[in-house]
């Protein structure tokens, strides 16, 4: 059966006409009572049923039912109409449960897919659906920044209205509800200037100050609602004040159930803070100006007055998670709060994250013109042809460019900073080019020069080049690029966790990255012949080009002369398992063990 183009509010759907229902707005609900029971939207996030885990047939793998992109094409192929796809629908319902369930609040910076940023939003999400599905009652509060595509909010509604305070002043605030991919959301709209601009972060108000009052606003929504979750559970700096908050403050007030832990996902964002800072969310900063609190270790002596966020976290929560078991190893050596995580090590753990496999599976994917698995995976050919005609990397002619589809194609898709190797990623420009492969670089930079550096890349690579470097972020093209890989780059300087390795090898990519962190939890060589069975990609241990080159050429080796080995290896990483139901167990163990129970 042909593919039908249909035109929807400018864009141009190329994939077959028999798969799908266009996506139509979502509408936000109406008429809601603002004083509604947010239990309520439990029950609609446990009523949410089926899964599944095959691809939806030959129509999808036929070359002939696509209308194939071209880099002259008006609208880029990651930017055309999409078929609808909301993930609560394929949320499992009657897997097995955990005997003791909990309720657990997430208070986060971040949620993918309406506020990421980074992999703290993806990491946010899939813990909260893992927890779902095993029973547990779930809420996430996130602020109601400007910037979030209410469409993306099932059911949001008025809550509550409540004052909250900062800086001398009791400011009205509104609480909404909302579910989003499944999971029930609260959130926390102020109303003076805080959480107002057009991203997540870079707003003009004052970002610390704005955090601290958001930690409070939960606790005071908390204390107004009667609310008495088993876990507040914390991410990044972003939210640390809460800890101290509800120790030194609410706990002394109604709160008295709840007990806390923090996840470190990067050392590297302290979350700095003067005392005067901290007073304005009703705290005396000066009390926690000491070394056993929140004093930052690195001003002693010359700037007293400073305090560090994340340090108070880990002294005030009850338990402290970091991403993965190496991290865990390489922050208790090395580091200025090395000293703080060693005094508190009894309650410090690593905890490797998980992928939501419902979101990145290429056998239901949505984004991707073919889906494939590891038992059919006919259809990963052709989402790297699509890729490579839509970013003018082969022929348009089908023909001839059947010729070019066995040349490596590397992708990296990143944030474009310096913990992510940024010379490693310019040497591997002009590597991959040198060896004959493909490359494509899919990121943004905070730095301007960075910004600059890769702007005068892309422009030395927009024509007649095997190297693309696309200086933006799009979930969607993510996804086509982690389908059309043969190859995912990952050589960062140290990754806490990393995602883009297991999602790589979710989507058949074979992982070369740096050993550090939760890459060397996760990717294990296949050179190392005393482990064999795990072998799943290439690994080099220096920051130097010369151990990145040995990776790439080890790769490109195994990829051009060892092709049914090769294919042994794809079908291999696309069936490990790296989904948060594997992990999140874990989770749930800390959550237990700190609980207060009740007689």
């Amino acid at each position: 059966m042909g593919a039908l183009a249909v035109h929807s509010g400018g864009n141009v759907c190329m994939w077959p006409h028999n798969c799908h229902h266009h996506r139509i707005p979502r509408t936000t609900g109406v008429a809601v009572a603002a004083k509604r029971k947010v239990n309520n939207f439990h029950t609609r996030a446990a009523r949410q049923v089926v899964i599944a885990d095959k691809p939806t047939g030959s129509a999808d793998s036929k070359l002939k039912d696509l209308i194939w992109p071209s880099p002259s094409d008006e609208i880029p192929f990651w930017k055309r109409d999409f078929p609808s796809w909301d993930v609560s629908s394929e949320h499992p319902v009657d897997g097995e449960k955990d005997s003791d369930p909990m309720h657990i609040v997430h208070v986060t910076a971040e949620m993918a897919p309406i506020a990421k940023v980074g992999g703290l939003g993806d990491v946010v999400t899939g813990l909260a659906r893992a927890c779902l599905s095993r029973g547990h009652k779930v809420d996430i509060m996130l602020p109601l920044y400007e910037c979030i595509q209410k469409q993306q909010i099932n059911e949001l509604a008025l809550l509550t209205t409540y004052n909250s305070y900062h800086d001398g002043n009791w400011v009205p605030t509104n609480a909404y509800t909302g579910l989003v991919s499944g999971i029930p959301v609260i959130f926390i709209e102020p109303s003076n200037q805080f959480f107002k601009g057009q991203h997540v972060y870079g707003g003009s108000y004052n970002e610390l100050e704005a955090y601290l009052f958001f930690s409070r606003a939960c606790l005071e929504w908390m204390q107004v609602t009667g609310t008495q979750p088993d876990i507040i559970h914390i991410h990044e700096w972003q939210t640390t004040g809460l800890p101290l908050l509800y120790w030194d403050m609410y706990h002394y007030l109604s709160l008295q159930k709840p007990r806390i832990v923090l996840t470190i996902h990067n050392m590297e964002h302290y979350g700095e803070c003067t005392q005067e800072q901290l007073s304005k969310c009703g705290l005396d900063g000066s009390i926690y100006a000491t070394v056993e609190k929140a004093v930052d270790d690195r001003t002693i002596g010359h700037n007293p007055e400073r305090l560090c966020l994340l340090k108070g976290g880990i002294v005030y929560s009850n338990a402290v998670v970091t991403v993965s078991p190496t991290y865990l190893r390489e922050t208790l050596c090395s580091g200025w709060l090395t000293g703080t995580l060693i005094r508190n090590r009894d309650k410090y753990f690593g905890i490797l994250n998980g992928i939501d496999t419902t979101v990145w599976n290429p056998a239901t994917d949505v984004f991707l013109p073919a889906k494939f698995s590891a038992q059919i995976t006919e259809g990963k050919e052709i989402c790297k042809l699509f890729v490579q005609r839509g970013l003018g990397l082969v022929s348009e002619d089908i023909s001839t460019s059947r010729i070019t589809r066995r040349v490596p194609l590397v992708v990296c898709i990143t944030r474009l900073v310096a913990q992510k190797g940024l010379h490693l990623i310019t040497h591997a420009i002009k590597h991959v080019e040198e060896l004959g492969g493909q490359l494509v670089v899919l990121g943004k930079a905070s730095d301007g020069r960075v910004e600059r550096e890769f702007e005068a890349f892309a422009d030395m690579h927009s024509q007649g080049s095997s190297i693309r470097i696309l200086l933006m972020y799009s979930e969607e093209l993510a996804h086509m690029l982690y389908a059309a890989a043969d190859m995912v780059l990952v050589p960062s300087i140290y990754e806490p966790c990393g995602l883009a390795q297991m999602i790589g090898m979710r989507y058949g990519a074979v992982p070369i990255v740096r050993k550090t962190g939760g890459l060397a939890d996760t990717v294990f060589d296949m050179d190392d012949q005393s482990h064999a069975e795990m072998a799943n990609g290439f690994v080099f241990e220096g920051i130097d080009e010369g151990s990145l080159n040995w990776a790439l050429d080890r790769a490109f080796s195994h990829y051009r002369e060892k092709l049914n080995e090769w294919n042994d290896v794809v079908r291999k990483i696309m069936e490990i398992d790296n989904s948060w139901n594997n992990t999140a167990g874990k989770y749930i163990d800390v959550y237990s063990s700190i609980r207060v129970r009740s007689d």
